[in-house]
C-alpha cells in the first residue's frame, strides 16, 4: 500500500467528525510515522501558506518536490492541505501536537522544518511572515537560535551563513569537537537513517541540501582554523 493510500485511510476518520489534530495522536508508532510526517509537512505548509496570504504555483510545485505525488493521489494530498487551511486550530497547536508525537527525538522535526523551508523559498521570496512562522515553529520544536539559523542558512540566500551554526558548535571549539559534530550530522543525514526515523522515501531528497551545507561548513571551518 502506498503512503498516499495510507494517508487516505488516515484522513477518512475525519468523516466521522474527528479533526486533523486527532490524526497525530493515532500515528505515533512505525510504520505510521511516515504517514504522520507527510501529513505534518502538508498541514504546516498549508498554515504557512495562509500566513503570507496566498498560495503560489511555485509553492504547489515545491510540495511536489518534497513528495512525489502520483496523479491519482493528488486528491488525498489536496484534502489534507485544504483541511489544514480551513481548520480553526492555529499552527502553534499543530506544531505542539507534532512535537508531542515525536517526543524526545527531534531529528524528524529537523527534517520537517527543512521541508517547510524548501516550500517557503520556492517562489523566490522569503517573506517576513514566513520567517516569523518558521521561527516560532522551531521554538515549539525545542530548537535554539543557533540551530534555527543553521537550518535557515541552507535555504535563504540572503541569510547569514555561519559554518559554526550549521554544525551546532561554538567558534572556539577544538577541531576534534567540530569534526565529531560534522561526522554525527553526516551520519544522521544518510538516507537509511532518515528512513529509520520515519521520513518517507518520497522526501529523502530533503537530505541533499543539508549534506551540501554540512560539508561546506566543515570545509570552511577547516580552512579558517588552518589559516
Amino acid at each position: 500500500m502506498s503512503i498516499w493510500s495510507r494517508i487516505a485511510e488516515a484522513i477518512s476518520a475525519l468523516a466521522s467528525g474527528e479533526g486533523l489534530l486527532a490524526i497525530f495522536e493515532k500515528l505515533r508508532t512505525d510504520p505510521d510515522r511516515t504517514v504522520a510526517f507527510a501529513i505534518a509537512v502538508i498541514a504546516l505548509g498549508a498554515k504557512m501558506a495562509k500566513a503570507d496570504g496566498l498560495v503560489t504555483k511555485d509553492e504547489v510545485v515545491a510540495f511536489r518536490e518534497v513528495f512525489v505525488i502520483p496523479p491519482e493521489e493528488e486528491v488525498n494530498a489536496a484534502r489534507v492541505f485544504n483541511l489544514a487551511r480551513q481548520d480553526v486550530a492555529g499552527y502553534d497547536t499543530y506544531a505542539r501536537r507534532i512535537k508531542a508525537m515525536y517526543g524526545s527525538d527531534d531529528r524528524p522535526l529537523c527534517d520537517l522544518l527543512e521541508g517547510l523551508f524548501h516550500i517557503a523559498v520556492a517562489d523566490g521570496v522569503y517573506h517576513p511572515k514566513e520567517d516569523d512562522f518558521l521561527h516560532e515553529v522551531a521554538q515549539i520544536f525545542g530548537f535554539d537560535e543557533r540551530r534555527f539559523r543553521g537550518i535557515r542558512a541552507q535555504f535563504v540566500a540572503e541569510a547569514d551563513r555561519d559554518p559554526f551554526d550549521v554544525l551546532g558548535v561554538d567558534p572556539d571549539a577544538p577541531m576534534d569537537e567540530v569534526r565529531a559534530a560534522w561526522r554525527k550530522l553526516v551520519r544522521e543525514t544518510h538516507p537509511d537513517q532518515m528512513l529509520a526515523r520515519g521520513v518517507p522515501q518520497e522526501a529523502i531528497k530533503l537530505a541533499e541540501r543539508r549534506m551540501v551545507a554540512i560539508n561546506r561548513a566543515w570545509e570552511e571551518i577547516q580552512g579558517g582554523k588552518a589559516a
